[in-house]
């Protein structure tokens, strides 16, 4: 596959797996664009057994990728779900089959604005077509199929991975026994859409996004997607925890310096986060996951009910949400429980006592560890496997 060269600021890194998909026959995206022969890049854990029905896909958020575990060969970091999933742990590598894909629309590896539009042989940008998160999981759909896996034991996620875990549970019943919905909701709020508008506008509003052409024109929007990344980060945080871990401290100083440096603790935090993110994101991609983040309703527009979208479901759920969360509040998991339960759908609901906002999923806690482990270790007993 081409590769593009960015900005000074953002690194390119090679991928791990990637198949082309859609070879056959064009794959149609909800907007109406067909595509052929895209890549999809992915990350495989574990094991696939004899009767090929150990797979459980893990869904990232919008700013994660197929990197679950082991050291991140951008950041260098463990992957961002690394205490969760391995040999031993909630998501037993030595049990089960993992599967993380990058979704489309994103910048590791997978059909996104950076890559090479074969048309111009030029990075795409704008000329990218709109995704959703429907064209998310139907891509992964066709990665099962490419792996000759017919069912999932299980798909799990949080945030806009919970999104693509409900998309599975409604869109292909029949290939998913069981799904774990965390810290998410069954459409974007007003709230949310807002949020990423903000940081939309940030991006765009930099010179150096060039009309989304940066690439071609070897510039970057360094300067807007750090504000976005920066405003986005609040929302993943609570109050208290900002309040605890920060306060009014000052950065490296005892007395205020009446000008526009980071002179909060807080404020040097959130630049760091600011940074960090551009090096290993791409802007673009940035407007597209928001974007399709946005569009996401379960209910298309209040068009149908949940009860309906969920009746004779057979799939078994652990709905989970965090006391703190206030981007994808309890109340959004409870509404999708009193939907399941109307259905009489197989449910359970996890409210987990935490004052780290919508993060959690991501932190150590060991009272979400234990929910998923037994959700994971009770499913499997139901359907024989591990």
């Amino acid at each position: 596959m081409a590769k593009s060269s960015f900005g000074a600021n953002y690194r390119e890194v090679e991928v791990g797996e990637i198949v082309h998909l859609a070879k056959a026959e064009p794959f149609v995206l909800e907007c109406g664009v067909s595509v052929s022969n895209f890549p999809l890049a992915y990350q495989t854990y574990g094991t696939l057994n004899a009767k090929r029905n150990n797979a459980i896909l893990v869904c990232h958020a919008l700013s994660g990728d197929q990197y679950v575990r082991g050291e991140h060969p951008v950041t260098g970091k463990p992957g961002w779900w690394d205490r969760m999933l391995g040999p031993g742990k909630p998501i037993d590598t030595d049990r089960f089959f993992v599967i993380s894909s990058n979704v489309i629309g994103s910048c590791m590896g997978s059909f996104g604005p950076k890559e090479i539009n074969p048309a111009t042989g030029t990075p795409y940008g704008l000329a990218f077509p709109f995704i959703t998160i429907g064209d998310m999981v139907r891509a992964q759909a066709l990665l099962l199929d490419h792996l000759g896996i017919e069912k999932l034991f299980c798909a799990i996620g949080g945030s806009m991975g919970g999104m693509q875990v409900l998309d599975w549970a409604t869109r292909y019943p029949e290939r998913v026994f069981a799904a774990a919905p965390i810290a998410t909701a069954t459409r974007q709020s007003a709230q949310n859409i807002a949020f990423h508008e903000i940081g939309r506008q940030a991006i765009m509003a930099d010179p150096d996004w060039c009309d989304g052409d940066y690439l071609s024109q070897r510039k970057y929007p360094a300067k807007g997607l750090s504000v976005a990344r920066m405003a986005a980060h609040v929302t993943y945080l609570s109050q208290d925890m900002l309040q605890e871990k920060f306060g009014r401290n000052l950065q490296n100083r005892e007395h205020y310096t009446y000008g526009f440096d980071a002179d909060f603790s807080v404020e040097s935090y959130l630049r760091y986060q600011g940074q960090s993110f551009v090096e290993r994101f791409d802007a673009n991609s940035y407007l597209y996951l928001t974007r399709a983040a946005s569009y996401f309703d379960l209910t298309e527009g209040g068009r149908k009910k949940l009860t309906d979208v969920f009746a004779g479901t057979h799939v078994r759920f652990c709905v989970v949400s965090f006391t703190s969360d206030w981007l994808y509040s309890s109340v959004e998991s409870r509404n999708l429980v009193r939907a399941l339960n109307a259905v009489a759908a197989n449910v359970s609901f996890t409210e987990i006592e935490s004052d780290k906002g919508h993060d959690s999923f991501l932190l150590e806690l060991p009272e979400f560890d234990a929910a998923i482990r037994g959700f994971i270790d009770g499913s499997a007993k139901l359907y024989g496997v591990g």
